[in-house]
């Protein structure tokens, strides 16, 4: 099931309130090339888990943050088993949301409370709350800054030990307005962000907030999970960078899946999201 076809163009339509429009230039206007994939591995995941964050560390555990009230955690993962090694539960009314990782600190958002949690990477443990303003949807670190989506087409940058606000840019593709901007993966300069309620990711240019990339994930997994609860979308990504490849799941997916990216000039000519 492709989510994504019974929002029309709802994707592009519109630009969160107060959020002002680029214009259309020459470059977001041309026709936004689809990138090719192919499947490495499919690996368990906890189909309880409603993923909100993935992250990778340099040493293969994988960082995961769930979602729900009265359900959201933070879990250090074996990527190959789908074992929890670590795990420690949000109060039951936080919502867990968007991860990153800044040397041996996690971040986890949440997503109305306005509070972000700071744990120490090898014990899960506790560290500080951080309080700012508005919804939290996505996370990454660049290795400068950290990037923050809110569910709006605006990325928010932030600095990492502060959380202040250091600039924003406006989402767009072929030159209009992308909302719905979810879980977020800093990779070599790109912003890759889940599209919320479909089975794409984008890569963004944070220089300009141009979508320069689509990865249509449309047939990744079948049957698919939104089929039965409309929620259970693609969400979550996870770059190795000692592979070049990526690690993507979705929300109480039984999967984990590895995919690499592969040059196909077929796929790519004149395609866009419907």
């Amino acid at each position: 099931m492709h989510v994504l076809l019974g929002l029309g163009l709802t994707l592009v339509a519109s630009a969160a309130p107060g959020a002002s429009a680029q214009p259309a230039s020459s470059t977001a206007a041309q026709p936004v090339p689809r990138l090719a994939y192919e499947v490495l591995a499919r690996r368990p995941h906890d189909s309880d888990a409603f993923t909100q964050g993935l992250q990778l560390d340099e040493h293969g555990t994988l960082f995961e943050s769930t979602g729900l009230y009265g359900r959201s955690s933070l879990r250090a993962v074996d990527p190959s088993s789908g074992t929890v090694l670590r795990l420690v539960r949000l109060p039951d009314d936080r919502f867990g949301e968007g991860l990153a990782l800044v040397g041996d600190r996690l971040i986890q958002l949440t997503w109305r409370s306005g509070e972000a949690y700071v744990w120490d990477a090898q014990s899960l443990e506790a560290l500080e709350v951080i309080e700012y303003q508005g919804q939290g949807w996505g996370l990454c670190y660049d290795g400068k800054r950290l990037v923050m989506s809110d569910g709006s087409s605006s990325l928010t940058f932030r600095d990492p030990l502060t959380f202040a606000i250091v600039g924003s840019v406006d989402v767009t593709l072929e030159g209009k307005p992308l909302d719905d901007l979810n879980e977020l993966e800093c990779v070599d300069g790109s912003v890759w962000a889940n599209v919320w309620h479909s089975d794409h990711i984008v890569r963004i240019d944070p220089a300009t907030g141009v979508v320069e990339a689509i990865l249509d994930l449309t047939d990744l997994l079948q049957p698919h999970p939104a089929a039965t609860d409309a929620e259970d979308v693609l969400n979550g990504i996870a770059y190795d960078a000692t592979t070049d490849r990526y690690l993507v799941t979705g929300k109480r997916w039984p999967q984990l899946i590895e995919i690499r990216l592969v040059e196909d000039s077929s796929s790519r000519v004149g395609e866009r999201i419907p």
